[in-house]
């Protein structure tokens, strides 16, 4: 036998006839109609402070930035310019990755020897999680990371359901993209490799084409490596800052386990603890590669003391073993009430909580609303809150702050506002001035966050500043003349975003050699 044979036949896994006869046609109405529900709640609230980010990314094209890789910035260029910076445009790319992680779903499923049901129950299960549906409606790298993870083990199920050796070329490709988009696609493509190591499946090694495929993400890789050569690994260091400032929320094991549980939905549980099971199970033995690759992973991230949506992407994968697995456990027809029954559970469990992070509801509704439910959104980062969590209280505010901004800018003689630079603490603030201030009269901002640090003070002397959110006694040990302007605040956003404005004048050195001071990469 060839040392490349498949480790499973195709005579071992049920001849399946079209995917539309055999789940398909269950699994793309699903999808549909999450991108319906993306679309029709896309457009309420506002934009969320890492959407104004992108799209200022999106106008500094580059290999690189100093917290993400260049993919993001890429996509929200391309939908700008396709169909424009609504807030509804801005999220049409993340609600159609959102219903391509369904049909994957779905497929990965099928893959798995699942039928209808267990397709049906797979996809069912990843609409109605409400991590998903919060994560989904907003433009971010996280809506595309399941679908580069979920691609590499679509590829390695096939080979291992004996599909060609070149396919490995696929996973390749997509996890080369996947690490374009956030970087964390490394250590999903670590946990791969250390599955197939830990099973049959290393029978794989011995081909060329898997070699390959590693050569072919790394090559689409490479010029975000050098850019990050080039640039010292900002992202490290971002990392490190992030680390040593305990900025996200500390969470004890069960805590986490908690949060994870919930944003995917309690009554989901079940199955993708039950997928767990099944790649472990003498059933599932073809796949345990798959297996071991989301227990490395989950060990991995959770030792970096991730935020809990870090973990996300590999549950679809969960969903679709633990619904093939519930599938032949439910066949007696004196449970068939069970496989009726408990997707409508699912559907009403996943209604009920959906206004947790899916601004489906009036903001005055969903205060009401959370609070006869006692429903909370998970804890990211450790920010004071107001009356809002900080997935919707992070979608206000934005504009007023803008138009407050711009009374300012306004107010300064006509000779003064050419050279007066309108500076902001966080990208949150400068995205805003940059995405609104158009129309208000007002120059782009500058900052020392993240990325905005690298593309400097452009050609502003320091001579008459705007000043967002600073500190007055810290301001007139650097400038000549401080003066109070303005006050921002909204009663929805975060109580970060409530701050004075300032004019200040004469800074006491010229602004590009203090500009290495006010680098904030955290």
């Amino acid at each position: 036998m060839s040392a490349f044979a498949p480790l499973v036949t195709r005579t071992s896994v049920p001849v399946q006839r079209s995917w539309l006869a055999t789940g398909g046609a269950a699994v793309l109405c699903i999808a549909f109609v999450k991108l319906l529900v993306h679309l029709y709640a896309g457009g309420r609230y506002g934009y969320f402070t890492d959407e104004l980010y992108y799209l200022a990314c999106g106008d500094h094209l580059a290999w690189g930035y100093v917290d993400q890789p260049p993919l993001i910035a890429v996509l929200t260029k391309l939908g700008r310019v396709l169909l424009g910076d609504s807030l509804v445009a801005i999220r049409v790319l993340p609600a159609l990755a959102g219903a391509g992680k369904v049909v994957l779903t779905g497929l990965i499923a099928r893959e798995l020897g699942g039928k209808q049901f267990a397709q049906g129950l797979a996809a069912l299960a990843v609409l109605v999680a409400p991590g998903f549906l919060g994560m989904d409606n907003l433009l971010s790298m996280n809506p595309f990371e399941p679908l580069f993870w979920m691609g590499c083990a679509y590829v390695l199920l096939r080979v291992a359901n004996g599909g060609d050796q070149r396919l490995w070329l696929w996973a390749g490709l997509w996890a080369g993209l996947g690490l374009l988009n956030k970087h964390s696609m490394l250590i999903f493509g670590f946990g791969i490799f250390a599955g197939i190591l830990l099973t049959p499946l290393r029978r794989s090694l011995r081909s060329p084409w898997i070699w390959l495929a590693g050569l072919l993400a790394f090559l689409i890789f490479l010029p975000n490596l050098l850019w990050n050569v080039e640039h010292h690994f900002p992202f490290l260091e971002l990392q490190r800052n992030i680390q040593r400032d305990g900025r996200n929320a500390q969470l004890s094991a069960w805590a986490f386990f908690t949060q994870e549980w919930q944003a995917m939905l309690p009554l989901s549980l079940p199955i993708w603890l039950g997928g767990l099971w099944y790649f472990f199970s003498e059933r599932g033995r073809a796949y345990r590669a798959v297996g071991w690759a989301c227990v490395v992973t989950f060990a991995g991230i959770y030792a970096l003391n991730p935020r809990i949506y870090y973990l996300w992407p590999a549950f679809p994968i969960l969903m679709a073993a633990g619904s093939v697995l519930w599938e032949s456990w439910l066949g007696a027809p004196a449970l068939r009430w069970v496989k009726g029954g408990y997707p409508v559970l699912m559907t009403v469990m996943g209604v009920a909580m959906a206004p947790m992070l899916l601004p489906v509801l009036p903001i005055e509704s969903y205060l009401r609303y959370s609070k006869l439910m006692h429903l909370e959104a998970p804890t990211i980062e450790k920010w004071k809150l107001g009356p809002l969590p900080q997935v919707y209280a992070s979608q206000f505010g934005w504009e007023e702050m803008v138009a407050q901004v711009a009374e300012v800018y306004n107010s300064l003689p006509a000779e003064a506002r050419p050279k007066t630079a309108i500076f902001a603490q966080n990208y949150g603030q400068a995205g805003a001035i940059d995405l609104f201030g158009a129309k208000y009269g007002l120059p782009k901002a500058i900052s020392g966050h993240q990325n905005y640090f690298l593309w400097g003070p452009r050609d502003y002397t320091g001579e008459s500043v705007i000043v967002m959110q600073g500190r007055e006694e810290k301001l007139v040990q650097s400038y000549g003349s401080v003066e109070k302007r303005a006050h921002v605040s909204h009663p929805y956003s975060m109580p970060r975003e409530h701050f004075d404005v300032f004019y200040c004048r004469d800074l006491k050195v010229s602004l590009k050699e203090a500009w290495p001071s006010v680098k904030n990469w955290h």
